[in-house]
């Protein structure tokens, strides 16, 4: 005869649950640590940035860019991100400048330094014109370790802008932002060579600090820069002021040398430099907009006419015969208010709008007639040079 024991269920115990609970965890920490690193290399991978390996002729390699743990409890890891990503082409530039002649006629020759970014894989280089300006001889130096000499394509001094050329292919680049997207307190990097190579690619990191800052060039010309509290030294001229993206929105250019202010650094906005640097490419010069009109501030008019009432803008006191503001129907008398939408006051700040502009662009300017105000069109001419 079969017997049947009832036998009573036992339920799992407390520290049956518990140890089930770390095993899990300690074998989803190992997957994490495995996998995690892959994923993140994945997400970054356009993040990857080129050097040029010399023995290769010219064949760009992908460095990768790492992000471990540590690296991402780092609140400056997107400066280390961009910073790997924009400095491979970063490059030095020493100018053996030609600084005057003796009474024989013999040179003084000084050797100066500075920085530019490559903008083509085939060696075109933009930096600043006071980089390379007397040149003797320049030499660029890469990040990969290799010198060339390079020749001057074009410069444009009121601009502070120059392209030079290497004789070298499969370089890497640099990407551009849109200079008129920059906003302040976003996030800017400089990257450049202060005091020379032996402090080459040196990274700083601020804020935007401000922008639409004019600055007078000339009594003619007036340029439009971004304003950086990021350090920028002497040899940083020339070199990228780049974004969170890793996009370069400037080109470094001057800082103000005073005791009595800090932190005050200025770049060229990265649309004029590629404006600039794509004309003297194609061209070997930069043409110059001009409005045809002589111009005056109200504080100048105030004290040479005043008679004359200016409460905003700019007064145009001569219109060139035949030039382009006179076949728009400008008059002298006019007070331009607004051109190309840019509300001025300064007569800087109209110079600082036609650097940016070429001959041939159509803009619309608003002037105060008496009591009117009117929209004209000016068919932009060309200035001398």
């Amino acid at each position: 005869m079969d017997y049947h024991i009832p036998v009573r269920e036992r339920k799992p115990s407390f520290w049956s649950y518990l140890v089930v609970g770390i095993v899990g965890a300690v074998i989803g920490g190992f997957l994490v640590l495995g996998i995690a690193p892959q994923i993140l290399l994945h997400k970054t991978s356009n993040l990857l940035v080129g050097t040029t390996d010399p023995g290769t002729s010219g064949v760009t390699i992908p460095v990768p860019v790492y992000l471990n743990a540590e690296d991402l409890q780092d609140p400056y890891a997107a400066i280390m991100l961009v910073a790997q990503e924009v400095s491979p082409a970063v490059v030095g530039i020493t100018n053996q400048a030609v600084i005057g002649y003796d009474f024989f006629g013999r040179e003084y020759v000084q050797d100066t330094g500075g920085t530019g970014i490559i903008i083509s894989e085939d060696g075109y280089i933009v930096t600043n014109e006071h980089v390379v300006a007397n040149a003797r001889s320049l030499t660029v130096f890469l990040a990969d370790g290799r010198s060339f000499p390079a020749t001057l394509v074009g410069a444009e001094k009121s601009t502070d802008l120059a392209v030079i050329k290497i004789e070298a292919t499969g370089l890497p680049t640099v990407k551009f932002g849109d200079s008129d997207k920059v906003r302040i307190g976003q996030l800017a990097v400089a990257i450049g060579n202060p005091l020379g190579m032996d402090f080459s690619r040196t990274v700083t990191a601020g804020i935007v600090s401000g922008v639409d800052r004019i600055l007078n060039i000339s009594q003619d010309s007036a340029i439009r820069l971004i304003q950086t509290d990021a350090v920028i030294n002497p040899g940083n001229s020339g070199g990228p002021l780049v974004n969170a993206k890793g996009e370069v929105i400037g080109l470094n250019s001057m800082k103000l040398a005073s005791s009595e202010v800090d932190g005050m650094g200025f770049a060229i906005p990265s649309n004029q430099v590629k404006r600039v640097a794509e004309e003297i490419i194609a061209t070997g010069r930069v043409r110059r907009a001009k409005i045809g009109a002589s111009l005056a501030d109200k504080e100048a008019v105030r004290r040479i006419n005043p008679s004359v009432i200016i409460e905003r803008g700019v007064y145009v006191y001569r219109v060139e015969n035949g030039g382009p503001a006179q076949e728009a129907g400008i008059r002298a008398g006019d007070i331009i208010l607004e051109i190309g939408g840019l509300q001025v006051s300064k007569v800087a700040a109209v110079q600082a709008f036609l650097s940016e502009k070429s001959p041939g662009e159509v803009v619309k300017v608003k002037v105060l007639r008496g009591n009117q105000e009117i929209v004209l069109e000016v068919t932009l001419g060309e200035a001398s040079s």
